[in-house]
C-alpha cells in the first residue's frame, strides 16, 4: 500500500466514524423531545417563557391545546 492510499483510508475511517456519532446524537435528540400536542409536551411550553417559544411552536400551542 502506499502512503495516500493509507491516508486516504484513515480519513474515509475518521469520516465514517463522525457521521455514526452525528446520526446518533440527531437520534437521541429527536427521540428525546416530547410529541407535538402532548401532556408532557404542554407542560414544557407552559414553563418555557412565552418570549422564547418560535412561530410554530405558538402556533402548534394554540392548535393543540387552546381549540381543542
Amino acid at each position: 500500500m502506499t502512503f495516500r492510499r493509507v491516508q486516504r483510508d484513515r480519513t474515509m475511517n475518521l469520516f465514517k466514524g463522525f457521521s455514526l456519532c452525528f446520526f446518533c446524537l440527531i437520534a437521541i435528540v429527536i427521540g428525546s423531545s416530547p410529541e407535538v400536542g402532548s401532556d408532557k409536551w404542554l407542560e414544557d411550553m407552559k414553563e418555557k417563557p412565552k418570549g422564547d417559544w418560535t412561530a410554530s411552536e405558538a402556533s402548534d400551542y394554540v392548535k393543540h391545546c387552546i381549540i381543542r
